[in-house]
């Protein structure tokens, strides 16, 4: 079962609170300049998380000589990805519909070394008194059946425009590089399969979640043994 967590407030009504922001952003205007707008907040949205995480990893190597991101990525999900999401849970294809039941128009992905990094760099984010954090899934403690660890979070950051802040949602996934290297070949068989890979396929990309599972596990505890022995050989 999903490792979920409520934050402050009922995940529900935190969307809620959030759509009405952007809702009222876009003026509930239903076409090219809406989507823009919709476009312009997301997009603003990762920059700010972009430029948060920047300072933190700079200020990680200031006092730790360590630089726990080794890398970010980040999109805006298409018009078509959003839509055809939407059509697949049932919803008419509306702005409204797209900011409300729509979480990760907005995405960044930040990859660690070592699963530790996964939740000190959650704790740094939420931590920051302008980020909300709506709800949590940890898939590294409850994997998905297929074998799938990552963190995911989904937060709100307020965007200030002319006329005032909005609210705006992203979804951030956090994981080591070796369970990103997994999920990418996860994410192209089940693509060049349209979901329904073969029995065989599946069982060996399982037994390759476990090997990285264990890789991660190795390599954190040498990194950690490698930070003692640096730190005996300074005193």
């Amino acid at each position: 079962m999903d490792d979920i967590y409520e934050i402050e407030e009922t995940e529900e009504a935190a969307k809620e609170s959030s759509v009405v922001s952007i809702v009222d952003a876009i003026g509930l205007n239903e076409g090219v300049d809406s989507w823009q707008t919709v476009t312009l907040l997301y997009n603003s949205a990762l920059k700010e998380i972009g430029t948060k995480l920047e300072i933190l990893n700079d200020e990680f190597q200031h006092v730790h000589r360590y630089n726990p991101i080794e890398h970010i990525k980040s999109r805006i999900k298409t018009a078509e990805s959003i839509v055809k999401k939407l059509k697949k849970r049932g919803y008419e294809s509306t702005i409204e519909n797209m900011v409300k039941f729509v979480n990760d128009i907005a995405g960044i992905r930040i990859i660690c070394s070592f699963t530790s990094d996964i939740y000190r760099i959650a704790e740094m984010l939420a931590g920051q008194n302008d980020i909300r954090v709506l709800s949590i899934k940890d898939y590294i403690k409850n994997p998905k059946e297929s074998g799938y660890k990552s963190y995911h979070m989904i937060v709100t950051v307020p965007i200030y425009l002319s006329d005032g802040a909005v609210d705006t949602k992203v979804e951030i996934q956090i994981r080591t590089v070796a369970m990103d290297f997994w999920a990418s070949l996860e994410h192209k068989i089940n693509y060049k399969f349209e979901g329904e890979a073969p029995e065989h396929i599946k069982r060996e990309l399982y037994e390759c979640a476990e090997m990285v599972s264990d890789l991660d596990a190795r390599m954190m505890s040498l990194n950690e043994e490698i930070k003692e022995y640096a730190e005996g050989a300074s005193d």
